[in-house]
């Protein structure tokens, strides 16, 4: 099957250093995407607090789709 690359969404996660949440990140992100029968294009980033920090991030794990951040407003830094 032939996709527009353009179609495809776009998913960050970005997770500090010692954060425990990465595996059940990766796990729920798997399961959503296949339950709704969609793809994407997924990458998992590890930072640091001073990496978060230069990217405006507001937690870890942080997740943007398509660049847009899934619970924007909070204070940016590593939680």
């Amino acid at each position: 099957m032939l996709r527009k690359i353009i179609d495809l969404m776009k998913i960050d996660c970005y997770i500090s250093e010692g954060c425990t949440s990465g595996d059940g990140l990766r796990r729920n992100i798997t399961h959503a995407l296949e339950g709704e029968s969609l793809e994407a294009d997924v990458a998992f980033h590890s930072i640091n607090e001073m990496e978060a920090n230069k990217l405006g991030l507001r937690g870890s794990p942080t997740v943007l789709i398509n660049g847009a951040d899934i619970l924007p407003g909070e204070t940016p830094g590593i939680a």
